[in-house]
């Protein structure tokens, strides 16, 4: 009827059956619907598992598919989110779109994945005044969700969110 764009699962059986037509495309209606047309752009690798699962194996496994998004730059990586803690109630996910830092490239007030000790944890880095050595971990669902304070130097790796898109509940 034209009143609501498609479902994720159905994109994703669209495209396994007519793999020239673009994911990306059929979600948003950005981009190219084939595949083959050459852009400018960058194809962002694309993990539609959830991020606690996929963020500390992600070297060992292959993208799901690729994402198109033409304004967006320098991001690594899409991967799936469930965490209440960042989103609106409505939300049923959040495509994360990610850059790998360094530890110490972590700026204090940004979004951030953080993998810590075998944990992920998604939330938004403070610093602790008076104790530069531990960050303070804030959700945007604070009414739910109590700030997690770790040790700068347990962080195993970090991914800066550079956007989201949210997928809501139907």
């Amino acid at each position: 009827k034209g009143n609501y764009g498609i479902s994720h699962d159905l994109a994703d059986r669209i495209v396994a059956h007519f793999p020239e037509i673009d994911r990306t495309w059929l979600l948003t209606g950005v981009g190219n619907m084939l595949k083959s047309h050459k852009d400018n752009g960058e194809h962002i690798p694309f993990y539609p598992q959830e991020i606690e699962q996929i963020l500390p194996e992600m070297a060992l496994i292959e993208p799901a598919g690729y994402i198109y998004i033409p304004f967006l730059n320098g991001c690594d990586v899409v991967v799936r989110s469930l965490s209440r803690a960042m989103c609106e109630t409505s939300c049923a996910a959040t495509e994360l779109f990610i850059k790998r830092v360094e530890i110490d490239e972590v700026v204090q007030g940004n979004e951030y994945v953080l993998l810590v000790n075998n944990k992920v944890y998604w939330r938004k880095v403070r610093l602790v005044p008076g104790n530069e050595s531990q960050w303070r971990l804030v959700a945007r669902n604070r009414e739910d969700f109590d700030d997690i304070f770790i040790d700068r130097g347990d962080v195993v790796q970090a991914w800066r969110v550079i956007s989201r898109m949210a997928i809501l509940e139907s």
